[in-house]
């Protein structure tokens, strides 16, 4: 998980990548970088798939100080400690190399010098829409909407 700020700090864009499927997650925050607001968001965002989350890399920026409080929301049941946040070494961004990616893939939309506070959340859900459907030549050609599905559908038959 990373996070995008807008020009002069106006507003904020928390991303989440799912690293085999490349699968984007985003949400526009409107109240900025303080702690708490991106822990809720990205509790909301990953909820659905609370029981496949294995680990979340972040780096240590202050907008990510809750990580418990991810932790804790997203761990399974009767976990004596759970801790599912791990945070990258500084200025070691290779260590998080898929969701430097896509917000890369995100700037082809959003250029650098853009207000965030004057976006809409039905445009950054487009972004996200269009850049999971993209097709990525790590998944031979197919889409993360499309691998992030079938292996859904694979884990929920499993259980």
């Amino acid at each position: 998980m990373d996070t995008i700020v807008g020009k002069d700090g106006g507003g904020v864009i928390v991303t989440l990548t799912e690293r085999s499927t490349n699968m984007l997650l985003m949400e526009r925050l409107p109240q900025g970088k303080r702690p708490e607001p991106p822990a809720k968001a990205i509790i909301r965002l990953l909820f659905p798939y609370r029981h496949t989350v294995r680990s979340i890399t972040t780096d240590n920026g202050s907008e990510f100080c809750a990580h418990k409080l991810i932790s804790k929301a997203l761990a399974p049941k009767g976990s004596k400690k759970p801790n599912l946040v791990f945070i990258a070494d500084s200025y070691s961004s290779w260590q998080k190399g898929a969701i430097e990616n896509a917000n890369r893939l995100i700037r082809q939309y959003i250029p650098k010098g853009t207000d965030f506070s004057t976006l809409t959340d039905a445009f950054i859900r487009k972004i996200q829409y269009k850049i999971n459907r993209r097709p990525r030549k790590k998944l031979n050609f197919e889409s993360p909407k499309s691998v992030s599905f079938r292996l859904i559908v694979n884990f929920a038959l499993a259980c």
